[in-house]
C-alpha cells in the first residue's frame, strides 16, 4: 500500500492517493488492486478478489520454476545441472 502524505512540522495531517497492490507468489507478477476492495481488506472484511479488480503493473518472470531431485527430493529454484545436496543430475 502506498499513499501521499501532507505534513506540517513532521505531523501527518492528510493522506491521499492511496494505492493497494497484490503480488503473486508463483511468478512475482504485481497488480494494482481496486481501491474499494483494498479498503475492504484493510478493514478486515472477507472479500473475493476477481480478475476485474486487478490492473497489471509489472509482469513477473516464469523462469523461476522449482526443480526437485528425483534421487534425494531436494528442491531448488536455481538452474543447476546437478543436485547441490546429493550430486545427481537433475
Amino acid at each position: 500500500m502506498t499513499y501521499t502524505v501532507l505534513s506540517l512540522f513532521f505531523i501527518p495531517c492528510f493522506k491521499w492517493n492511496r494505492h493497494y497492490y497484490v503480488q503473486m507468489s508463483c511468478c512475482n507478477t504485481l497488480y494494482e488492486l481496486d481501491p474499494e476492495i483494498g479498503k475492504a481488506i484493510a478493514r478486515g472484511d472477507q472479500v473475493e478478489i476477481l480478475p476485474q479488480h486487478l490492473t497489471l503493473v509489472n509482469q513477473g518472470s516464469r523462469g523461476h520454476a522449482y526443480r526437485r531431485c528425483s534421487h534425494c527430493g531436494y528442491e531448488t529454484a536455481e538452474d543447476f545441472e546437478f543436485c547441490p545436496k546429493c550430486g545427481n543430475r537433475f
